[in-house]
């Protein structure tokens, strides 16, 4: 899906902004705090139902300001709206017509996003692992979504028991979230297992062809599935969540091993392979949605100030990797104009250049 044309109010910093896109590549250039990751954290709204940075929708309301609105058109004649006004939710609409729940949205305009706070995701904890996986699944699989709704809502209920002081929890309503958790938890194991499996490949490919094979990488997914049945391994030591109030065991522990020449990633590796770690894993996350994809579309793909900390010949590499034909429609942010005209220069594209300064969007 392409997205045609954008509009901004009061998002940010941006007072106001309407773009017509180019199909292919829109640069956005400035210095940094001007404006340039809001643009691309209003697309990856319009796709995931919030922002990528901001942990409140409130939050992302301009200074001074009672709402903001952004409005997508997108290939096939799709329009998406969302407004929010302070004090009240936000409203999300397809065609005019509100959803009743946002997960029915995701999937709908597959997006894949690059930027400098990915580091988190080797240099962070596992919840940020996770995180990553649920994403890139959820967005073709809403059967995953709701089985992950259903086991997080039965890991709640059972740490709520478990952090009982005035009795003993009832042991047989702990055995039926217990029986939740692992019926669900098996279905995301699966789910997450078989999607690892492909992306690896995938990744390694990547990170390959942007190192120039200086360097081996590999992902290894580690659950307490792979201990044997989950409802055993949930219940094998009871006794000890009891005793820390919450549960030690299950799917929401799950994590993903980054290995750098068989070593960890994050004890090993320096800034610049450290960012090219993350940035093979994304790409790799857009070829693995791109070939998954059920209509043959291709992702959006968000590359926010992926240059910096990188050698010479890693940003050659990755100039080269974009440029070519196996992408879509690309927005990219960057301070030095040198890499984006590298990239033009490259591949002949359609594009829009635009400046960005204060919040204020210019050709």
């Amino acid at each position: 899906m392409i997205l045609e044309r954008l509009s901004i109010i009061n998002y940010k910093n941006i007072v106001e902004a309407t773009l017509e896109l180019s199909p292919k590549i829109n640069c956005f250039i400035g210095h940094n705090g001007a404006g340039k990751t809001n643009v691309l954290d209003a697309v990856y709204f319009l796709s995931f139902c919030h922002s990528a940075h901001t942990p409140q929708d409130s939050l992302a309301i301009r200074h001074g300001q009672e709402f903001f609105v952004l409005e997508g058109t997108y290939s096939g004649d799709v329009q998406i709206y969302c407004g929010m006004k302070r004090g009240t939710k936000k409203h999300f609409k397809r065609n005019k017509k509100e959803y009743k729940r946002l997960s029915e949205h995701i999937g709908l305009i597959p997006i894949v996003m690059v930027s400098p706070s990915d580091t988190y995701l080797v240099e962070g904890s596992s919840e940020e692992r996770r995180r990553l996986m649920d994403v890139v699944i959820s967005q073709l699989d809403h059967s995953y979504i709701d089985a992950l709704n259903r086991y997080n809502k039965a890991l709640q209920q059972r740490n709520a028991l478990l952090k009982m002081e005035d009795a003993e929890p009832d042991p047989d309503l702990m055995a039926l979230w217990e029986e939740q958790m692992a019926r669900e938890g098996e279905i995301i194991y699966r789910k997450r297992s078989s999607f690892i499996e492909q992306l690896s490949p995938l990744f390694q490919q990547f990170y390959t062809t942007i190192s120039e094979g200086h360097e081996e990488v590999a992902l290894s997914y580690v659950s307490h599935c792979q201990r044997g049945p989950l409802l055993e391994v949930i219940q094998r030591d009871r006794h000890k969540d009891r005793a820390v109030g919450y549960s030690l065991h299950g799917v929401h522990r799950d994590d993903l091993e980054m290995l750098l020449d068989g070593h960890p990633m994050r004890r090993e590796g320096s800034q610049g392979q450290l960012k090219t770690f993350v940035i093979a894993l994304k790409l790799a996350q857009f070829d693995f949605l791109k070939r998954a994809e059920a209509q043959g579309g291709k992702p959006l793909l968000l590359l926010d100030d992926i240059f910096d900390k990188l050698d010479a010949n890693r940003v050659e590499q990755i100039i080269q990797l974009v440029a070519g034909d196996q992408f879509g429609q690309i927005f990219i942010t960057d301070t030095n104009r040198d890499h984006l005209d590298k990239i033009l220069r490259r591949g002949h594209f359609d594009h829009h250049l635009y400046h960005v300064d204060n919040g204020e969007i210019n050709v």
